[in-house]
């Protein structure tokens, strides 16, 4: 990647400075490279770098005067990759990108065609991603469905930067809950849940217990509600686990035993607690209520030390807004099994609100007035569905706009996106071969040129998500790609009657087809020939 190209032939030029005793003989290691970043007005530049500011102090020297010594050695080992190498005050050295060294990785993408973007970074590492992990006891909404395209994408990334990943769902099959589904079925004073699918489970589930009559209906609401909603959503889970496999194995046991034996616990008001404090936690927790009950924290240590039993390096969480409070408690968890706490990574999605013509629609699963994820898909397509959950931090409240979501025009981004898709497809169509290579020193026009490096920052993209799960990046820079496309086609004419110009162009649009799939693929969503 360019990025990382530059910051080596930073870090080479210090150290050969340093030899030839321009600059003081200071510890590079100690000294981070300053990240190198993409300038968003090509006007100023590509890429920049505030290195220069950063070892003002250890150079003893002034930034600009830092940044004219950096840029001789940087063009002395490298002379074709810039087409020039500018100063900017305070501090910063702007790079701006060779024609030659763009048309080269036109080349790369039309030979890496669908491995284009694919990263290394990852070694290998195993890394456990659970998310929905919806409770049982009714259909999935729209909150599950943001947190499940989010975890789902987000695996796709991790794999693509080298990663080894696995989907995982955690099947709250026991507890407080499936009891209330229980009463919920009954029909008794203490039922919570309603709606047409209670009706119709009080048709197939008889019985008085409402422990024995929840689990039958939680059953039955994972087999025909929510694994069929997760198929519909284009998603595969690799692992369904479910939490009362804990009791059942007597894990959870063995985890209170492990906790006692550590010293991490103490009685209080006839209650088990964990030390939770002990290791950052607001207040400590119970594991054990006065009425011998276990609670969710003994269940979820037992289900963590299992993950890291399984040889998982990394573990990453997608809860919902509800779960906040859990973090704190999760990662002292791992703490106390003698596990590294950044080893668990947790993404807390914020709500969903949906909203048709103005106006806000209002779900609750309890009330029996909510969306379902299916009918949400059966309203806008999968597509569209997918898109439009991605396009928000997690952190961020999401207001889905069901009528853009329908839209069938540019207006709509994804439709906008699969159109530039679309529109490359029918422009190969006409060609009189699909896939030509052409002279790419033809292709000199500034759309020409901003396109390829549009293309260019796709493992960048690929890269930085890896790192910081910030999966809304995606949509956005798939609608840049589609925007820095359609400008170009109306710029320049990709087939004319000068038949080299035209291969060019050609490869170029070739290119840009391969990094539009291959970033639609990531987001799970389609990529048409015909619109």
């Amino acid at each position: 990647m360019i990025r990382e190209k530059i910051r080596n032939l930073i870090e080479k030029a210090i150290k050969e400075l340093q030899k030839k005793g321009t600059f003081p003989n200071f510890q590079i290691p100690k000294i981070k490279i300053e990240s190198v970043d993409r300038i968003g007005r090509y006007l100023y530049g590509d890429y920049s770098s505030a290195i220069a500011i950063r070892i003002r102090r250890d150079a003893n020297m002034n930034p600009m005067e830092i940044i004219d010594k950096l840029k001789e050695k940087i063009e002395e080992f490298d002379s074709k990759l810039f087409l020039k190498i500018e100063p900017k005050k305070p501090g910063f050295i702007n790079f701006f990108l060779s024609e030659n060294y763009l048309q080269e990785n036109l080349k790369e993408i039309l030979k890496q065609k669908e491995k284009f973007g694919n990263l290394k970074i990852g070694k290998g590492k195993k890394v456990n991603v659970e998310f929905v992990s919806a409770n049982p006891t009714g259909p999935l909404t729209l909150g599950n469905g943001r947190g499940g395209f989010c975890g789902d994408v987000l695996t796709n990334i991790l794999n693509k930067a080298g990663f080894k990943t696995k989907r995982e769902y955690y099947i709250n099959d026991t507890g407080e809950q499936i009891r209330k589904l229980g009463h919920s079925v009954i029909g008794d004073a203490e039922a919570v849940y309603k709606g047409d699918y209670i009706n119709n489970l009080r048709k197939k589930i008889k019985g008085k217990n409402p422990d024995k009559i929840g689990e039958a209906a939680a059953k039955v609401i994972l087999k025909e509600m929510i694994k069929p909603s997760i198929k519909r959503m284009g998603m595969k889970f690799d692992v369904w686990f479910s939490e009362k496999s804990l009791y059942k194995n007597k894990k959870v046991d063995k985890i209170l035993d492990y906790l006692k034996k550590k010293k991490l616990t103490y009685e209080k008001e006839e209650a088990l607690w964990f030390k939770s404090t002990q290791f950052g936690d607001d207040k400590d927790r119970v594991l054990v209520k006065a009425d011998g009950e276990k609670t969710y924290i003994a269940s979820d240590i037992a289900y963590l030390k299992n993950k890291f039993e399984r040889g998982f390096d990394n573990l990453i969480y997608i809860w919902g807004a509800d779960h906040y409070g859990y973090i704190a408690r999760i990662k002292a968890a791992a703490e106390s099994l003698g596990f590294k706490k950044e080893k668990v990574e947790i993404i807390i999605m914020q709500l969903v609100r949906l909203f048709e013509k103005g106006q806000e629609v209002r779900m609750s699963k309890r009330s029996g007035v909510y969306v379902t994820l299916d009918g949400l898909i059966n309203e806008v397509g999968l597509d569209a569905a997918r898109f439009f959950f991605l396009t928000k931090s997690p952190g961020t409240h999401l207001n889905f706009n069901l009528d853009l979501a329908r839209e069938k025009s540019e207006k709509n981004p994804v439709y906008y996106v699969q159109y530039a898709h679309a529109r490359i497809c029918s422009i190969l169509n006409k060609a009189e071969k699909k896939i030509i290579y052409g002279n790419y020193g033809l292709l000199k026009e500034p759309s020409e040129l901003e396109l390829i490096k549009e293309l260019i920052r796709f493992p960048e993209i690929v890269e930085d998500t890896a790192k910081d799960y910030q999966v809304q990046r995606i949509p956005q820079y798939v609608i840049d790609l589609a925007t820095t496309f359609h400008r170009f086609y109306k710029d320049c004419w990709v087939i004319s009657e000068d038949k080299q110009l035209t291969k060019a162009r050609l490869s170029l649009i070739t290119a840009t087809k391969i990094v539009l799939k291959n970033t639609l693929d990531l987001m799970g969503i389609s990529a048409p020939e015909k619109m």
